[in-house]
């Protein structure tokens, strides 16, 4: 009776394993059980990958020997495209590649410029290591195909150099579902938004703007618009206008085409100098007198909700440097970098989709940004200075010679000042009731409150700009820093903005996800290294030889009766 209970039984179980793998043909589940769960993709990810009847294919250059926290950032990537290979509907095809694996010197350099091309871009890293530093290039990137498109995905959205790569490393983890997913939707979707810089008003110029323009035209169609000539037809290809340090007024003619396109729900990104102030201007002189600008813009703004002040903030506990001449030495000019408070370093609001997880953002001679009351219109600040600033007003004299004042930190004792303003909703016509201006024979809209737009304010007009080389006039990368050779949050920022503002699906929510970096403690590595070694070592031979013997004097136990 004994023998056939025991054959029913493994009948039973062979039969609930067939059964369990034929109802596994039909049905899919994954189990995440961390506590960040940081193995679960969102469901709007989901929803993307079983509408997507394009096979993918995704190539990472992650490969080879890399550092170890580069490693861990392979490894993540790997988890993640695995549950995107196991949700979509078409077939996505994964491949790890180390694009300079058993090439000479001549043919990397061949390699890194062709990838460069296609938006490839390599990172050369200072790795620590117990020896000192070494440098090791490396690519985090992937690219995107699918339908004869190709994207290129960027795993950092932004690279610190003065920060731990253990805290890059982390933010780029978790901000891995939001970049393969927006990049998933832009290759297969194959919607590409106009986006345009004004140009009409003495704004950045096309060398300043390189870098910006260059990183948004993989997935956009970028160009210049002047607002004198653009027609309404021209405003209604937009998706986005960017106003860019304007240094000239805007007539009334240009701001009645500016307010029909956010009356007809268009995104506008404002980045604005109220008060005229240069850095280059001090250099070789004794001081320049920092005057306000005349945009003729205060009354748009203020029917929008924002004010852009003017003055500038000046920040002791958080600024950039800049080079200072410290004398003349064997006939060389020494320079030193020494902090300039006048370029503070903006901290995003981390409860803003928009802005979170970035570095800090570089800004020059900013001034603070207020709301207005407006009714329908969500305000949101997402720049601030840190609490220990001043706030001065215009007009002021500015010269190098500042660099070396001494401080009173009791007059910096102050709130976080208001740098960037997010504006949500449906905003007021500035020209309601109004007559047309100059230009205009008809009217472009009649409504007296637009569609649903969005527009940002930020009280600094450099903030979108890239340095330009003084030896060859080639423009450095948004947000890097020559002098003190640091990338700032500059770019992020901007490519974080616009695919908020085009993105109707508001993917950038994705980038909420927290993963817990749970890394080993080194100064306790270095005292109990040791001991932790013979632990691993010896612990598994030990319990080895523990159940052997168990196992050895358990069966004399059973069988000797």
């Amino acid at each position: 009776m004994g023998l056939k209970n025991k054959w029913i039984s493994a009948a039973l179980f062979i039969a609930a394993l067939v059964v369990l793998n034929v109802i596994g043909q039909y049905a899919f589940k994954r189990f995440d059980f961390t506590a960040d769960k940081r193995f679960t993709l969102s469901e709007k990810t989901k929803s993307l990958l079983a509408k997507n009847d394009k096979p993918v294919i995704i190539t990472v250059f992650l490969n080879g020997e890399l550092p170890p926290a580069f490693k861990r950032l392979q490894s993540a990537v790997s988890d993640i495209l695995s549950d995107y290979q196991a949700y979509s509907k078409a077939d996505v095809k994964v491949v790890f590649v180390d694009p300079l694996a058993g090439l000479s010197q001549a043919d990397q350099d061949t390699v890194v410029n062709n990838l460069y091309e296609s938006g490839i871009e390599a990172t050369n890293l200072s790795v620590k290591t117990e020896a000192g530093l070494t440098q090791k290039l490396v690519f985090p990137m992937a690219m995107m195909e699918s339908d004869g498109k190709q994207f290129p995905v960027k795993l950092f959205q932004n690279l610190d150099t003065r920060g731990s790569y253990e805290d890059n490393i982390n933010r780029a983890i978790e901000n891995l579902e939001y970049i393969f997913t927006s990049s998933l939707k832009k290759v297969i979707t194959g919607n590409n938004p106009r986006i345009g810089f004004s140009e009409s008003n003495g704004e950045l110029s096309d060398l300043q703007l390189n870098d910006a323009m260059h990183s948004l035209a993989n997935s956009y169609l970028v160009g210049r618009v002047d607002l004198n000539t653009i027609d309404k037809a021209g405003l209604d290809k937009l998706k986005m206008l960017v106003i860019a340090k304007p240094t000239k007024a805007f007539t009334e003619t240009e701001k009645y085409k500016i307010n029909y396109f956010v009356m007809n729900g268009g995104r506008v990104l404002w980045s604005i100098d109220q008060v005229r102030a240069e850095l280059d201007s001090l250099r070789g002189q004794s001081g320049q007198m920092a005057t306000n600008s005349n945009l003729n813009l205060d009354d748009m703004l203020f029917m929008y909700g924002a004010r852009v002040n003017y003055n500038i903030i000046a920040d002791p506990a958080n600024s950039a440097e800049i080079p200072v001449s410290t004398g003349v030495v064997g006939g060389q000019n020494q320079m030193q970098l020494m902090p300039w408070i006048y370029y503070p370093i903006l901290l995003p609001d981390t409860t803003e989709s928009v802005v979170k997880k970035l570095d800090g953002v570089k800004s020059e001679f900013p001034s603070t940004v207020d709301t207005i009351g407006a009714r329908n219109i969500k305000k949101s600040y997402i720049l601030t200075t840190s609490a220990f600033n001043k706030v001065f007003n215009t007009p002021k004299l500015f010269s190098l010679q500042m660099v070396g004042e001494q401080l009173d930190p009791r007059s910096f004792q102050s709130h976080p000042q208001n740098v960037g303003l997010m504006l949500e909703g449906n905003f007021p016509s500035v020209f309601a009731g109004r007559p047309l201006p100059a230009g205009i024979t008809q009217p472009y809209s009649v409504e007296n409150v637009g569609k649903a737009a969005k527009m940002i304010v930020i009280g600094d007009g450099d903030i979108f700009k890239n340095q330009v080389s003084a030896q060859n006039g080639t423009p450095f990368p948004l947000g890097y820093d020559r002098y003190s050779q640091r990338t700032f949050g500059n770019k992020a920022l901007l490519l974080n903005i616009v695919d908020y503002f085009t993105d109707e699906d508001n993917l950038i929510a994705l980038r909420n996800k927290e993963v817990k970096i749970r890394l080993l403690d080194k100064g306790k590595i270095k005292l109990e290294k040791t001991k932790w070694q013979l632990i691993n070592v010896a612990a598994p031979i030990l319990l080895l030889i523990f159940f052997a013997i168990f196992q050895h004097y358990y069966r004399k136990y059973k069988y000797a009766k």
